[in-house]
């Protein structure tokens, strides 16, 4: 009996609720719906709660999962209407000498890098990356989803990405992507891709809808220097939704902005511990190659101070040069905002 209570002991599932509670005063200016002052959920980072576990299999393999869901905690809503977990939902399988092979609703190789390596910013805070480059919608994660991580071999790793498009035509609304890295000491290099079709596939009486694969390619890396790490990025995004607008709702009024189809994205910024906090900096550009030439710049900067391991308060600031009639809006973490100006000050606080 004790021999089967001990099996059955390391048989069990760890389970671990983990969450981010994240509000800001957030305000936009610029914009034709005029200045705008609210509380936001979530400027910093998307509050959440989670559900994640692991089961060791024995012969260094081990199953996992991860349920994560968002929340606006200004409205007590999720973030999602009609959905449950709609943040990430997967369950896998891990080893440490072959790698990592997940299914269901994950993040693209190319946010992942944007993320966690380019934007100084963590696509978060006035000053995220998701002011110039296109990373929403589809970009971001994906539904019907397998993934692929190498181990680390020699500082290089690399990861696959496939989504099926689950409709009547088998290529349509299917995306895949990729990203490999390499790290040696301070300086961390890496290249992401991405492709996606947007086709809709008929059904009953509603014509296909046909379009050119929209492809996404990110360059970038960072170096630390110890007193501070620089972070740089290189993006070219081609064809139909490779570069979708974060408010696509014509913001500045007038002509209605064009979703650029052929555009060179750039960032160079940093961050430096100061004080018991973070600084964080970034200057952007989007070239738009296209006939309408809707380039644009962007800076912004952003503190991050410390309470403990697991609370901050924040502040940051960004503003954007719009040209040609370009319609690209300072955002946030979890909004696409309303104006070339904007501003925060939240608190974030894990667990």
């Amino acid at each position: 009996m004790l021999a089967l209570g001990t099996t059955a002991a390391h048989a069990q599932t760890n389970v671990t609720i983990y969450g981010i509670v994240d509000a800001a005063l957030v305000g936009e200016r610029g914009g034709s719906a005029g200045n705008l002052t609210r509380i936001t959920s979530g400027a910093a980072s998307a509050s959440r709660i989670g559900f994640k576990g692991e089961e060791a299999l024995g012969n260094g393999l081990s199953a996992f999962f991860t349920l994560e869901t968002g929340s606006k905690i200004d409205t007590g809503e999720v973030d999602a209407a009609g959905t449950i977990f709609n943040r990430q939902a997967l369950v896998g399988l891990k080893s440490k000498d072959v790698g990592t092979v997940a299914l269901g609703r994950q993040y693209t190789p190319y946010h992942t890098m944007l993320a966690g390596l380019v934007d100084p910013f963590g696509t978060g805070y006035a000053g995220t990356s998701k002011n110039l480059f296109p990373d929403w919608s589809t970009n971001i994660r994906t539904s019907n989803t397998v993934t692929y991580a190498s181990p680390v071999v020699h500082g290089i790793d690399a990861q696959l990405a496939y989504s099926v498009g689950e409709q009547t035509v088998a290529s349509a609304g299917r995306q895949f992507g990729g990203a490999i890295g390499y790290t040696n000491g301070p300086l961390t290099v890496r290249v992401a891709f991405n492709s996606k079709n947007s086709d809709v596939a008929a059904t009953g009486t509603t014509a296909a809808v046909n379009h050119d694969i929209g492809r996404n390619t990110l360059l970038g890396g960072t170096y630390n220097f110890g007193r501070f790490k620089l972070h740089a990025g290189y993006g070219i995004d081609k064809g139909y939704n490779s570069a979708p607008l974060g408010n696509a709702n014509n913001p500045y009024g007038g002509v209605k902005p064009t979703p650029s189809t052929d555009g060179r994205d750039m960032l160079l910024g940093f961050s430096a511990p100061v004080g018991p906090g973070t600084l964080m900096f970034s200057v952007m550009h989007k070239d738009d190659r296209t006939t309408f030439n809707q380039d644009a710049s962007a800076w912004g900067i952003g503190y991050s101070y410390g309470l403990s391991k697991r609370t901050n308060l924040y502040a940051a600031y960004a503003h954007i040069d719009n040209k040609n009639g370009a319609g690209y809006t300072v955002a946030n973490n979890t909004e696409a905002g309303s104006g070339n100006t904007g501003y925060n000050l939240g608190m974030r606080h894990t667990f």
